[in-house]
């Protein structure tokens, strides 16, 4: 390769090489805690510049032509820019996580897990060959064990363990036919001459079979419905682990999907079962939401359903807007995470206000003037734009921050206000988004017309949901029941998991922390 080729490549291998000198260190001696986290800190300082100068790499060299690449390894622009947030997270959880953990035993095992899976991540995102894919995630979900059995007397971090521990599995092996079939038709496992062959050939009854299977790979490790009970009991992990998992790990899987981008858009099949999982994920986790009280499990229902938006991003063929979502919501998870602590005091901020009801007349006409006001930001942003269906779903999205309480005496200044207000803030975000759009991801969006319509009614219906939770809540009261249970889905993969795969585990001690949410086969943990 030419040098300036090489360089970008040898730049972004270098988060691995120092995150697995982390993982060494961390394992070799007797070091003090402290002196554990120093060490962990300057290297991961290291691995952010390596990272961020891959990043930049373009702008100093933008006529280099091609990405670069070796027959296993290849520099993406997307793949820099999430080298660049993980990193990024991982160096800020990890200082947290120093504070977090004083005093705690096992602190070497931890840092060693950490950087396992910052390393495992750095190389899924240079992943130019199936074997350096399925490798790679392998091992960041072994490292990721260890983490969320760092409190090995919590019977729900191990159930939550091993139920990852099996989708993991099973995702492999549907990686490894889907491997096998593109390699079989190919010839070669890169993947660069993956998508040679796709936009010379089409996608072929193997090709197609193959990209099937690399969908369902994503639906469980992704923890979409139904496989996603795991993601909700990993709470009774630390949460400096849960603000890792929900902001660069489980993600990932967006960034597959986005990365395969040219064999999904040749096989539709594949397209259209990422919608029914992506849409059946968003809306059953976002109504599951709605009846959470603890912050850290509401949160996790909500990575979820996020989760569920993102594979229908992808689904859709809007990988711009997919990855914005991705780095977006890394940013934001991690952040509410590391900040839970704040929640007691906006809980009762919320109490003194009380809640009041929404009028009704603003709750069927706040969708019709969101999209009005997208579509009038759509039509003054130059460039590309997305399709109108995703400007109505987003109007969907945004509606809630145009309802108003039910007028009272003196109050009509106080509403208009609040439609100003509403107003401004949905516009603000379409310009933000739009604005957004236009960053350089390396990525070219492909929308489907039809699912894009069909993922519309499905969000419309949602919308008419909450709409009968605003106007008649005593309706859903069976409802509710229900939807506090999470519709009893990850009771009945909770009893397959452990059927398919058994296992025992120490009881929990007295001093062991009690989990705070039901539903998850407690009897298994005394087995």
């Amino acid at each position: 390769m030419e040098l300036p080729t090489f360089l970008p490549l040898a730049g972004a291998l270098l988060p691995v090489v120092l995150m697995c000198s982390a993982l060494l260190l961390s394992l070799a001696g007797s070091s003090s805690a402290e002196l554990l986290w120093k060490r962990f800190g300057l290297l991961s300082w290291g691995a952010l510049l390596c990272a961020l100068a891959t990043l930049a790499w373009p702008a100093f060299y933008p006529a280099t032509g091609s990405s670069p690449q070796s027959a296993w390894l290849a520099v993406t622009t997307l793949g820099a820019w999430m080298a660049a947030l993980v990193q990024l997270l991982g160096t800020v959880i990890a200082a947290f996580s120093s504070r977090y953990l004083q005093g705690e035993r096992g602190q070497a095992r931890y840092v060693a897990a950490f950087a396992g899976v910052l390393a495992s991540v750095h190389l899924l995102l240079l992943a130019n060959h199936w074997l350096v894919l399925i490798a790679a995630w392998a091992m960041i979900g072994a490292a990721l064990r260890h983490l969320l059995c760092f409190y090995p007397d919590r019977p729900f971090a191990l159930l939550a363990a091993h139920k990852k521990r099996l989708a993991d599995r099973l995702a492999d092996a549907v990686l490894l036919v889907a491997a096998a079939l593109a390699w079989w038709e190919v010839g070669s496992g890169t993947f660069s001459d993956l998508w040679q062959h796709v936009a010379q050939m089409g996608a072929t009854v193997p090709l197609q079979l193959s990209a099937l299977c690399l969908v369902l790979a994503v639906i469980l490790r992704t923890a979409l419905f139904p496989a996603h009970g795991w993601l909700i009991q990993v709470m009774e992990a630390p949460t400096p682990v849960s603000a890792l998992l929900h902001a660069g790990v489980v993600n990932l899987g967006g960034y597959v999907l986005i990365h395969f981008a040219p064999l999904l858009e040749a096989a539709s099949a594949a397209r259209w079962l990422l919608v029914a999982f992506g849409l059946a994920t968003a809306l059953l986790a976002g109504q599951v939401m709605l009846t959470r009280v603890s912050i850290k499990v509401r949160l996790a229902w909500s990575t979820v359903a996020q989760m569920g938006f993102m594979a229908l991003e992808c689904a859709l063929g809007l990988y711009t807007l997919a990855a914005l979502h991705l780095i977006g919501h890394s940013l934001y998870k991690a952040h509410t995470f590391l900040a839970a602590s704040t929640v007691v005091q906006h809980s009762k901020l919320q109490m003194m206000r009380g809640h009041a009801a929404y009028s009704p007349a603003s709750l069927m006409s706040a969708p019709v003037l969101a999209f009005a006001c997208i579509a009038l930001v759509q039509s003054v942003v130059m460039g590309e734009s997305w399709p109108w269906w995703w400007s109505g779903l987003l109007a969907l999205a945004w509606a809630p921050l145009l309802w108003l309480a039910l007028p009272q005496a003196g109050t009509l200044r106080t509403a208009a206000s609040g439609v100003i207000a509403g107003l401004a803030m949905v516009t603000g975000l379409a310009a933000a988004a739009s604005l957004a759009h236009a960053l350089p991801f390396g990525v070219h969006d492909a929308p489907d017309d039809l699912a894009g319509i069909v993922t519309l009614a499905g969000m419309a219906a949602m919308y008419l949901f909450l709409l009968t939770l605003q106007l008649r809540p005593q309706a859903l009261a069976a409802w509710r029941r229900w939807s506090y249970a999470g519709f009893y889905v990850d009771e009945f993969y909770t009893r397959l998991a452990l059927r398919l795969w058994p296992t025992r585990w120490t009881p929990a001690t007295p001093a062991a922390h009690v989990p705070t949410m039901i539903g998850a086969v407690p009897q298994a943990a005394t087995k």
